[in-house]
């Protein structure tokens, strides 16, 4: 996803942003299936962080503005000019389809369900799943709040798209972390040109993980063959097991539902298998 839809992924870069954006198309989901649930609306998003409001109103009502601008949310008619209600362009709701399809899919490789198979773009599975995951992991610490090596990457701007890159370059069949790993050569440009980041930053949050062990290279100035320390993966892999049981839980609550009511289902189009935020 971070090749195909750089745009997108911009509102997942950090984990600030992941919890707005998500939010944000929770409550698009809720409102599109449901017309008795209030509509996308800054005072909705407020609303929805409000037990907790880990963000300033400011903050929340810009991040809603950026996302009209760049068109992944539309304006919807209103007879009260005091509400200005939005909706998830269909742009973005086929790029949270396709999130939430990539990680029913890394389930099913972890125990050979059907999940994804049986998802299949299916419209108000995908707003039922995703509205439960999203409320049950933003008020879950154990989620929101990353150990301290995870917390030292998505803290910062596009610092998750740094440390998926890492990931994705951990080889195949590791079945545990008792060392560090080797990633093999890592240019520094190969990564800012991907992520469009500045190198600047990116040697920034380099600095930071080196200092705390998290990253070591073999030779000098960052040269040579990259170690991701086994401190960071084994953290990395407990925070994200968290999201996949999120998601599991949520996909076996939705069909039991959705049976008990007599809902079609079908008519829409190791945990270190993982997927990106």
């Amino acid at each position: 996803m971070h090749d195909v839809a750089p745009r997108v992924v911009r509102y997942v870069a950090s984990m600030q942003k992941w919890m707005i954006t998500q939010a944000i198309i929770a409550l698009h989901f809720e409102h599109k299936h449901d017309e008795t649930r209030p509509p996308l609306t800054a005072a909705a998003l407020i609303e929805f962080f409000a037990p907790q409001l880990p963000f300033s109103k400011n903050t929340l009502t810009a991040h809603l503005a950026e996302m009209v601008a760049y068109g992944l949310l539309v304006p919807l008619q209103s007879r009260d000019r005091r509400i200005r209600p939005l909706r998830l362009s269909a742009y973005g709701e086929s790029m949270i389809g396709e999130w939430l399809a990539s990680h029913l899919a890394a389930l099913d490789r972890v125990d050979g369900g059907d999940r994804a198979l049986s998802f299949d773009g299916n419209q108000p599975l995908l707003a039922r799943i995703h509205s439960l995951v999203i409320r049950s992991l933003v008020f879950d610490p154990r989620w929101s709040q990353p150990p301290a090596s995870v917390e030292l990457f998505v803290r910062t701007e596009t610092g998750s798209n740094i440390l998926h890159e890492l990931i994705c370059r951990v080889p195949a069949g590791l079945e545990r972390f008792d060392r560090p790993v080797c990633l093999g050569p890592l240019p520094a440009g190969d990564v800012s040109n991907r992520h469009t980041l500045s190198r600047g930053h990116l040697q920034r949050v380099f600095a930071r993980a080196k200092s705390e062990g998290l990253l070591v290279w073999s030779l000098p100035g960052n040269r040579g063959d990259l170690f991701v320390s086994q401190t960071l993966l084994q953290d990395y892999v407990r925070w994200q097991a968290i999201k996949f049981r999120a998601i599991a839980v949520a996909y076996e609550r939705t069909l039991n539902d959705f049976d008990g009511l007599g809902s079609p289902i079908a008519d829409g189009g190791t945990t270190m298998q993982l997927v990106s935020l």
